[in-house]
């Protein structure tokens, strides 16, 4: 099995996010990631760690006491996946405006990746 690669579309407003957080629910973010790269998404999404959102978007679901964070990302080709944006979660659906930025992300992404050729 390949391992896991996942880059993300700003890094500096995901770890602005990350910054934004409570230590311990960082860190547990970090170690949900950290726990999927290691043991593979068919363990993650067994163990309820990653959820299909939709066609090619999916979300990273972390919960430390009361708190909900989550991320976005879908799938570049291959093991090979983007990160578009992290949130912290205060409902029980997804929101939708999470999945529309999620998707201009990805929109965003793929256009330029076809227009400077695939990486």
């Amino acid at each position: 099995m390949k391992p896991i690669r996942f880059d993300f579309f700003n890094k500096n407003e995901f770890t602005a996010f990350l910054d934004n957080l409570p230590a311990k629910d960082a860190a547990k973010f970090l170690a949900v990631l950290d726990d999927i790269k290691e043991r593979g998404l068919p363990s993650a999404e067994k163990r309820q760690l990653v959820k299909k959102l939709e066609n090619n978007l999916y979300e990273i679901r972390s919960k430390f006491s009361n708190n909900i964070q989550r991320a976005i990302y879908f799938r570049v080709e291959g093991s090979h996946y983007v990160i578009t944006h992290g949130f912290t979660k205060k409902q029980q659906k997804t929101p939708k405006k999470e999945i529309k930025h999620a998707k201009q992300i990805r929109a965003i992404y793929n256009t330029r990746r076809d227009h400077h050729g695939r990486r």
